[in-house]
């Protein structure tokens, strides 16, 4: 008897051990902000006929990254014609959207040709989802039930910039922190979730939009908020907003998202200057000339893309679709390798592997190391039969459940096996 019922508890690890590791895609780069995932069994080839479990067509466009949790997928974007934005779920086992809610009407922004007008990507918690757009130069964030019933909106601070606006929000605790680096008087905010009242607002240094969505992570005691843009890397307190230290520069505007890893901040920026360095995340004031590891110049830089890093090294891919990996604790170049024209995507890990999505749909999956490896090309888009008929994609993939789901301008495609989560 106790050779049986030992026998059913292996069979039972063996079952629920891919699930142990599955996890929900709840904000901007993920469960820990930083493009990685634990998830097992993802999918490593496909194409637009093989692995695809499902595909369905967009009405709103927007460069938004999916999010999901457990059974429920969220998407931003807008309505061009009626000037709406907008959050729509879907499910994630069929694709079927379950609905989709206006959530401000405003005139459409001045933009950069490569932003959009539903750029930021969403927050969830497993109650609410929050969401932030632009409205008539104001900062606009807002909270939804996953019914789709507003909760709460505010217009928190003003926001200006001639690329329009690209802000995803992060959550702490009771927070709900969104980047107000723009051209006028920038700005970090912590909104309280519940309500969306301010809790505090710290002044940043310059005057200089930049689209960094921080990250958080407690570094040698200290919780530490850090974000490039606005002329400087710089960390702080998210329960308060005070700032721990700063370094100057090293360029004027950024994107890309900061990475943690191996005790080192690997930073990317790439105008009006290109940049690569790593900072030592301790100290305080102004560390400028004591804290900087190490440091890039040139093109190997990512502007938009933000970077992962992967076991001893350090991936980033160029806004030209360069790839260059990098040795973390050194800054050593281990190789460079050209994979496309054009890269908007931030890139994704799963079992070691890193995913490069290109603007064409295209996915090269890489295995960092010593020397390039290319493991896998995915072709996903079909090719344009013209210019009205060309499909682009500029969100970041999600990583759930042992899925990929990749979004481009017209579809949301779910790639892996069949969901395991049925709908509730």
């Amino acid at each position: 008897m106790r050779k049986i019922t030992l026998a059913i508890v292996a069979v039972l690890l063996l079952v629920t051990a891919p699930s142990a590791r599955a996890e929900n895609w709840p904000g901007w780069r993920g469960p820990r902000g930083d493009g990685t995932s634990q998830e097992r069994g993802v999918p490593v080839r496909w194409s637009d006929s093989e692995n695809i479990v499902w595909q369905t067509p967009l009405a709103h466009r927007g460069h938004a990254s999916p999010v999901v949790w457990e059974n429920r997928i969220f998407l931003v974007g807008t309505d061009l014609e009626r000037q709406d934005r907008t959050l729509s779920a879907f499910d994630r086992k069929t694709g079927r959207e379950l609905w989709s809610k206006r959530v401000v009407h405003t005139p459409l922004e001045r933009k950069h040709q490569l932003n959009s007008f539903a750029s930021s990507t969403p927050v969830v918690d497993g109650e609410r989802i929050y969401v932030s757009f632009l409205d008539e130069g104001k900062m606009f964030a807002a909270a939804y039930d996953f019914e789709g019933n507003e909760l709460w909106k505010v217009r928190p601070g003003a926001f200006s910039s001639v690329h329009g606006y690209c802000s995803s929000p992060v959550l702490f605790e009771d927070k709900l922190i969104i980047n107000g680096d723009h051209d006028g008087d920038a700005y970090l905010i912590a909104l309280n979730k519940t309500n969306g009242e301010t809790i505090w607002k710290t002044p940043r240094e310059n005057r200089t939009r930049s689209y960094c969505t921080p990250i958080i992570r407690e570094i040698d005691g200290r919780t530490q908020m850090v974000l490039s843009g606005n002329k400087c890397v710089a960390s702080y307190d998210p329960h308060d907003g005070a700032r721990h230290w700063i370094v100057d520069g090293p360029t004027e505007q950024f994107v890309a998202s900061v990475v943690y890893s191996h005790g080192l901040l690997f930073v990317t920026g790439g105008f009006p200057e290109h940049h690569v360095l790593t900072i030592k995340p301790q100290g305080a004031g102004n560390v400028t000339s004591s804290h900087v590891a190490w440091h890039h110049t040139g093109k190997l830089a990512s502007y938009v893309p933000s970077p992962i890093a992967v076991a001893n090294y350090f991936i980033v891919v160029s806004d030209d679709g360069l790839a260059t990996c990098l040795d973390a604790q050194s800054g050593k170049e281990q190789w460079s390798q050209k994979l496309s024209r054009h890269v908007s995507a931030s890139l994704v890990e799963a079992g070691g592997l890193v995913y490069v999505l290109d603007d064409n749909g295209v996915t090269h999956v890489i295995k960092p190391g010593p020397k390039f490896e290319a493991v896998a090309v995915n072709r996903l888009l079909k090719p344009a039969e013209g210019d009205d008929d060309r499909d682009v994609c500029s969100a970041s993939p999600a990583i759930s459940q042992g899925q990929i789901f990749i979004r481009s301008d017209k579809t949301l495609y779910c790639i892996g096996k069949p969901s395991p989560i049925a709908q509730k």
